[in-house]
């Protein structure tokens, strides 16, 4: 076909992204993860929120695109093979909203197009990721209130990857808690109860612990507000960083990062092209 002649170029990894005006260099910092992972291949930055966009261009001077524009111009430059990478915790409407993108695109774009899942989509991937985590930011004497961002909508595609979080943090240890900020059982919704069955198992120290994969406005905002209101009946504080940034966030974790790799290799792999080796 003679407009496949224009396809001359090997492949290429879009990060798919929300953004974030406060902590864009944490998706920076994977896209130069990416790159180091996959040195034979060209990788984008992609955010889908408009305001983060139009913010980044304004105080920062920056320029970057939604995932539609970057897709186009990856296929002006004709690279054959594309993994756009899914850089969400749960497979929800974010999610969703790229696979239609994806899938819009295959209609007239000659290259070869996969999406990657989620983070947290598969049980085994989450059951031992979650496991880790708690591992991790739990402290003795002190309960564990994790907060989900959560959906709006409780007929949301994927909603069971969420509330499969939930039940599976609070089963395995009984210093745990779940909440969410604004989808199924939100805090300043049904805090009363959640002190009460704090307070139930004797617990005087709380950590909050932001299931946010940066610390953004939600971590400045939601969850500084949420330490507040225990602070009423509880020593509280929010769950110190894993990592060297200063504040808790979930990207920056080494289990985190090697998930979104696996994704992308099995995307690749799905699309009939190795990790290491490739013909054209």
């Amino acid at each position: 076909m003679k407009r496949f002649r224009h396809y001359n170029r090997k492949r290429a990894i879009v990060l798919a992204c929300f953004g974030s005006v406060i902590e864009q260099q944490k998706y920076l910092d994977l896209e130069a993860k990416v790159k180091e992972e996959y040195p034979d291949c060209e990788v984008f930055t992609s955010f889908s929120s408009r305001m983060v966009i139009k913010l980044l261009k304004k105080k920062k001077k920056e320029i970057y695109k939604n995932l539609p524009q970057t897709l186009a111009d990856v296929d002006m430059q004709g690279y054959k093979h594309v993994v756009v990478v899914s850089v969400n915790i749960y497979p929800t409407d974010e999610h969703e909203f790229l696979k239609k993108i994806v899938d819009g695109f295959k209609h007239f774009s000659m290259a070869n197009l996969g999406i990657t899942s989620a983070l947290l989509t598969t049980t085994k991937d989450t059951t031992s990721y979650l496991k880790n985590l708690n591992e991790q930011v739990s402290k003795e004497d002190t309960a564990n209130l994790y907060i989900i961002h959560g959906t709006p909508k409780l007929n949301t595609v994927g909603i069971d990857s969420i509330s499969y979080t939930s039940d599976l943090l609070e089963i395995i240890d009984e210093r745990n808690f779940a909440c969410s900020l604004e989808g199924a059982f939100p805090y300043f919704a049904i805090n009363d109860a959640i002190k009460q069955k704090i307070k139930a198992k004797g617990f005087k120290k709380v950590q909050v612990v932001p299931l946010l994969l940066v610390s953004g406005n939600h971590y400045i905002k939601d969850m500084f507000e949420i330490k507040d209101d225990l602070n009423d009946e509880f020593e509280s504080f929010i769950a110190p960083s894993l990592t060297q940034s200063e504040n808790f966030n979930l990207l920056e974790l080494p289990q985190t990062q090697e998930i979104f790799i696996k994704n992308i290799k099995e995307s690749f792999k799905m699309l009939g092209i190795s990790h290491k080796t490739m013909t054209y």
